[in-house]
């Protein structure tokens, strides 16, 4: 069957309503912006208030019959050659949630790398899954992770081979990629499923000198966040499927456990429209945006102090199998400050936000959107920075701990710690107690304590002593983390 990629049956059923004028005596209140707060349609545009309208009843009849959803997601999984594709407007998040629930139930076990992001977290704690963490690869020199090697995960099957699927994230925000394909293999071989989380993937189809993509490499799940390296609006998330080994049916049933009632037409448009624009030019936008990524990174690594970790860095024996360029991660550790320092200095002084902060890195993330002009304004930011680092003070220390330090046994699976009873203790007391409450330094949002973890002190000074740097830690019970919450004693 031919697939015509000049269409977008979202926007263009938009128009239709639009232009037909109809009359609403449904949802949303604000009726076409008339209803809408004037100092609010003044700060917005009316533009967002005319898109945002009732996805059944109102973009399609009450009864879907148009299929513009349908028709739009079919769109996409052709882009991407996978079966099925479902469009999420609660973002990543709730995708990967609703590919965990398809592949594992209570108290069934799943393979997850233990880099994944919060949500897969928060997966494990609503499902009641059992989490068989894989160790990522670490980079001890660099104090990063990159994801679990198909090896690792063949082992971890031989020791459990009752579990029902894996999970692996690839990319890792920082642009470390997994071999997928010999990790696929792993999982086929034994007859379950694999889940990728390529929330940070969303442009890979679309160029060849890219990573190579879920789909493509013969996962079965795959979870891409549009608004991360596409031109989606936030929350614009879509999950692909392919093969017999989960039933599209199946993974319908499961996101609609979680997914809203009211989704946003407005999300589903900026997919819709970002699929066409990639499907008819994103291997010129692409091209040119890896062109200008080596013109940065190559400027950059010249400023004095400064390094870009690239792909010597990430990749070879014990690291990453693939790398992405587009997140442009630069070590400030010559200048003498943190990643955290740079990042607030860059935002008050120059009107620069990165995105990615650590105790030694920022990332600034390059799309298809930039151009010469903001990366002018990124090197000009780049080097005052380094002229400005010395008044900035020494940088606070941050306490990481070796690798084998920041391991800690599962002993309590995460739903059960996170719905029992709790109690919340002094941090210098929390050495050797059952973590109640998941801590995440974010972004990237990589869990560093997970609910059911029997805490170690090295975890514990490093989240004390990162938050004294400027880490931000917004899971935690106590922002001040002067307390944690444990598992209560009985």
């Amino acid at each position: 069957m031919s697939v015509d990629h000049t269409r977008a049956p979202v926007l263009e059923a938009l128009s239709e309503y639009r232009s037909s004028g109809r009359l609403s005596f449904t949802p949303p209140g604000h009726k076409q912006a008339r209803g809408a707060d004037p100092a609010v349609r003044e700060v917005l545009g009316d533009a967002v208030f005319l898109g945002d309208v009732l996805a059944s009843g109102g973009l399609d009849d009450r009864l879907n019959r148009g299929q513009v959803l349908e028709r739009a997601q079919e769109l996409m999984a052709d882009a991407v050659h996978a079966d099925h594709t479902f469009f999420s407007t609660c973002g990543s998040s709730l995708s990967v949630k609703a590919a965990m629930l398809a592949v594992a139930g209570p108290h069934e076990k799943l393979l997850i790398g233990r880099d994944a992001h919060k949500s897969v977290v928060s997966g494990l704690i609503l499902s009641g899954i059992e989490p068989v963490w894989v160790e990522p690869r670490w980079d001890v020199e660099r104090r990063l992770a990159h994801p679990p090697s198909a090896a690792a995960f063949d082992e971890a099957f031989a020791a459990h081979p009752d579990a029902k699927g894996a999970l692996v994230t690839s990319p890792t925000p920082y642009g470390g990629c997994a071999d997928l394909g010999a990790v696929a293999e792993v999982c086929h071989r034994r007859g379950v499923p694999l889940i990728v989380d390529e929330a940070w993937g969303a442009h890979l189809p679309f160029h060849p000198e890219l990573p190579s993509w879920a789909m493509d490499a013969g996962a079965d799940i795959c979870v891409t966040s549009i608004h991360k390296m596409g031109s989606g609006l936030e929350q614009g998330s879509v999950f692909h499927l392919q093969g017999d080994r989960v039933s599209p049916e199946l993974l319908g049933m499961r996101a609609g456990l979680l997914s809203t009632t009211s989704p946003s037409v407005l999300i589903y448009a900026g997919m819709d429209g970002w699929r066409r624009q990639m499907m008819l030019h994103g291997r010129a936008l692409m091209g040119a945006a890896l062109e200008l990524a080596a013109e940065v990174r190559a400027a950059v690594e010249e400023i004095d102090g400064l390094h870009v970790d690239d792909r010597a860095d990430y990749c070879g024996p014990g690291l990453a199998d693939d790398f992405d360029p587009l997140p442009c991660v630069i070590d400030v550790t010559g200048l003498g400050i943190t990643g955290y320092q740079a990042a607030d200095w860059l935002r008050e002084r120059r009107s620069v936000d990165a995105h990615l902060t650590d105790h030694r890195r920022i990332g600034v993330q390059l799309t298809h959107a930039d151009d010469r002009e903001t990366a002018g304004e990124l090197l000009s930011a780049m080097k005052e920075l380094v002229r400005a680092a010395p008044e900035l003070g020494e940088a606070p220390r941050v306490a990481v701990p070796e690798p084998a330090e920041l391991r800690m046994a599962q002993d309590v699976l995460p739903r059960d710690a996170f719905f029992g009873p709790a109690e919340a203790v002094p941090l210098a007391e929390a050495d050797g107690r059952i973590a109640a409450e998941m801590i995440t330094p974010y972004p990237p949002g990589i869990p560093a304590v997970l609910p059911g973890e029997r805490l170690r002190e090295p975890v514990l000074r490093y989240l004390a002593t990162g938050r004294e740097a400027g880490m931000n830690l917004p899971d935690a019970a106590d922002p001040s983390l002067r307390t944690i919450r444990v598992v209560a004693t009985t």
